[in-house]
């Protein structure tokens, strides 16, 4: 028996939006690291890192569905 779905709807499913949060903290957790082991100092470096968190974590959450 195959299940049937309606046509033209995506259901954004919680587990995209958990998933791709969990992979930008992961990403700026990972950024913020490699960021101390260099010694790179400043604002701008961290807030790029952010920035860089934000994308990953948004691609990934559009792209799960």
């Amino acid at each position: 028996m195959v299940a049937s779905f309606p046509e033209g709807k995506i259901k954004r499913g919680r587990a995209s939006l958990i998933g791709g949060a969990a992979v930008g903290v992961c990403v700026l957790a990972l950024w913020l690291g490699i960021e101390h082991e260099l010694g790179v100092d400043g604002v701008g470096p961290s807030v790029l890192g952010v920035l860089v968190a934000i994308g990953v974590g948004g691609w990934i959450r559009v792209a799960d569905l």
